[in-house]
């Protein structure tokens, strides 16, 4: 088996199992977040590393658009500030470098969303316990469960997969498929338009 065969081997293995997880929550994840950002709201999110970039990315989507216009909405990474990110851990500890932010931007009934394939980020945790103290909802998109975040979060996305490659691409795919739930949802929290009925993908098995 080669390298290409033997990673989607890998992602093939884990979807149905994740498709079973995520269906559910993505959707109401997606209505949540319509609700609470299409009132003025605010999405706060972090990861380290390859999930610092996700992070962005699902900030970027929220900001910017994922497909049709629609008004911007409010989401921070806590990750790309490089001059807060640096003057907090040289001050507090790299620990505190999102757990200082949640402070700072978070208001009760905010939500922030945690990105990790390990689950067991001290920064994330520590910005989890912050949350907490301000009011803040915390989701968590991680690895396999159980894992410290999942536990420290009021909610969590456990990807079922032991490769943390494939644990990113799924994260990706869940910041997609949440984005449309929002928007779906959207209009008619806004009071613009008729529900649009949510259509359940079925899985397609190879015979």
């Amino acid at each position: 088996m080669d390298l290409l065969d033997e990673h989607l081997t890998g992602m093939a293995a884990a979807l149905l199992p994740y498709r079973a997880a995520a269906a559910d929550r993505l959707a109401r994840w997606g209505g949540e977040l319509a609700r609470h950002l299409g009132h003025g709201g605010r999405l706060l999110v972090a990861g380290n590393g390859g999930s610092a970039a996700e992070a962005q990315h699902l900030a970027a989507e929220l900001v910017g658009r994922l497909r049709d216009e629609r008004m911007p909405l409010s989401a921070i990474a806590l990750t790309p500030d490089s001059s807060a990110v640096t003057a907090i851990g040289n001050d507090y500890g790299f620990d505190e470098v999102f757990a200082r932010q949640v402070r700072a931007h978070g208001r009760p009934g905010d939500v922030l969303m945690l990105l990790s394939t390990s689950g067991r980020s001290p920064n994330l945790l520590a910005a989890a316990d912050a949350a907490r103290e301000v009011g803040v909802r915390s989701w968590a998109l991680c690895g396999p469960g159980p894992n410290p975040l999942a536990d420290a979060c009021d909610e969590a996305l456990c990807c079922p997969s032991g490769d943390s490659q494939v644990v990113q691409e799924l994260h990706l795919i869940s910041v997609h498929v949440m984005c449309e739930y929002l928007d779906r949802a959207l209009p008619v929290v806004l009071g613009k338009a008729p529900a649009r009925p949510v259509r359940r993908m079925q899985p397609v098995l190879a015979s």
